[in-house]
């Protein structure tokens, strides 16, 4: 579907079918209150009336905000992809509306099909938004940046949804490589001989028992007099069986999520080189598969991590933080940066603790926290901050180790998680970084908002909005 942003009378616009948005005390001024009111509209969020002998999709909003035209134009578009309608447009005077209106489409009409023998075809195939204002110049770069935005996070959920025989380590790094040649951005991949001179034995450990090569991939950014220089770090198991202690069968299901955290760093880095952002990014990645065999790493090892920590093994399942503990102490070491977050879908125990639609925040930094939280409430993502405290640090303390990789208590299982990850960043960094545990945010089997079965891309919109906001 091709959007696109046009400067014109609403009345010249040519299109099939016109979207209307509508409040409830519009609604009562409505030159179409009859035909509504027969219809059994009423305006209420997310709910929409078909007047096909008007050309009309009505839709009702709470009040303007952009979360409620967020929304629904989700409802709008897939309601309108059922239809035989070929082109459809909206009139907009609010250039602040514009992102809001762009994610509703773009977010709300994904759909992937991929893996269908018989692929859908849908009729619907331009929409347009009208801006009936004159400062169009201003708008149309506020709805340039929307678009990469939200094909980001689209491009984002095609990686996350991609089956793990299709997407292993080896095939991770050549699709970051295709990345880094598209959008000219600096590429580094370590491959498992590589790894071992960087004495990266954690995560060797756990793609051990994998048939396909861990690969650390380093994609970077680098634009003139950049403003700041950003790390971004992703936890990459292309699949998660649990190891040894393996999964039951249906929490495997699903599992090809686990590199979502990775997938969002890709994701983020492609949008801010389209975008042009004055600030450095650079994008570690820490791709493996953590599989059972005769070779599988085991509980009660003792690993050795890069950074000269020794880690007590006590469930393979706690994977993703091993691999992280490595690849947080090479892009400390690589890349001197003012900001570092990491992102991955580390803790079901995430999920109990803020639901399955939130991302938990964890770091040391209140500022940088709420500044977090201010650009993810701005680009319609939810997030929730999780403390740090002591008496948590010790439940993953090791009697044979210099730290366990579990929690010897069933509570606080994403702080834990965090805690551990805490233990691999250097004092002077303490302050500059965040973690972002998007267990449950980044992958839903029941849509809502924006978001459709299977990957979410959680993390691209609200770091960019971060990115964007940086002085």
């Amino acid at each position: 579907m091709n959007i696109q942003l046009l400067n014109q009378n609403i009345a010249d616009a040519k299109s099939d079918i016109s979207l209307v948005y509508i409040t409830k005390k519009e609604l009562k001024k409505s030159k179409n209150k009859k035909l509504l009111k027969l219809a059994g509209f009423k305006a209420s969020q997310d709910s929409i009336c078909f007047l096909h002998e008007k050309n009309s999709l009505v839709c009702g909003v709470e009040e303007v905000t952009s979360e409620n035209i967020r929304s629904v134009s989700a409802v709008a578009i897939k309601a309108l992809k059922s239809t035989h309608y070929k082109s459809a447009n909206i009139a907009i005077d609010d250039m602040s509306l514009i992102p809001a209106l762009v994610e509703g489409f773009l977010l709300g009409g994904y759909s992937y099909d991929v893996y269908k023998s018989k692929k859908s075809k849908k009729s619907l195939k331009n929409l347009s938004l009208i801006y009936i204002k004159d400062d169009y110049k201003k708008a149309i770069k506020v709805f340039s940046d929307a678009v990469i935005v939200a094909d980001a996070t689209c491009f984002t959920r095609d990686i996350v949804n991609t089956t793990p025989e299709d997407l292993n380590p080896p095939t991770f790094a050549k699709l970051a490589k295709n990345l880094a040649k598209e959008n000219g951005l600096g590429c580094t991949i370590l491959n498992e001989k590589a790894l071992k001179k960087e004495n990266c034995t954690a995560m060797l450990a756990v793609g051990r028992a994998s048939r396909h090569e861990s690969q650390l991939i380093h994609l970077s950014y680098k634009p003139k007099n950049a403003k700041k220089k950003i790390n971004l770090i992703g936890k990459g198991l292309t699949y998660d069986s649990g190891g040894l202690s393996l999964k039951p069968g249906t929490s495997m299901v699903t599992m090809k999520m686990d590199k979502a955290g990775a997938c969002a760093v890709l994701g983020i880095i492609k949008a801010a080189s389209e975008m042009k952002l004055d600030v450095e990014i650079n994008a570690f990645i820490g791709a493996v598969e953590n599989m059972i065999g005769g070779d599988a790493y085991k509980p009660d090892d003792v690993l050795v991590s890069r950074s000269g920590k020794t880690i007590e093994v006590r469930n393979t399942d706690a994977e993703g933080r091993l691999v992280l503990a490595d690849v947080l102490d090479y892009a400390q070491d690589k890349v001197e940066a003012d900001y570092m977050f990491d992102f991955a879908t580390l803790t079901g125990a995430c999920m109990v603790a803020v639901g399955q639609y939130t991302t938990g925040v964890m770091g040391h930094s209140s500022r940088l926290k709420h500044s977090l939280s201010k650009a993810a409430s701005a680009s319609g993502e939810l997030t929730a901050s999780l403390p740090f405290n002591k008496h948590l640090k010790k439940q993953i303390k090791s009697e044979i180790a210099d730290i366990c990789n579990i929690s010897n208590k069933p509570y606080g299982g994403a702080i834990t998680a965090g805690l551990f990850l805490d233990a691999f960043i250097k004092e002077e960094n303490k302050d500059k970084w965040l973690h972002f545990d998007i267990a449950g945010s980044a992958y839903t089997e029941s849509p809502w908002d924006v978001n459709v079965y299977g990957g979410t891309g959680a993390g691209v919109r609200f770091m960019t909005e971060f990115l964007k906001a940086i002085k």
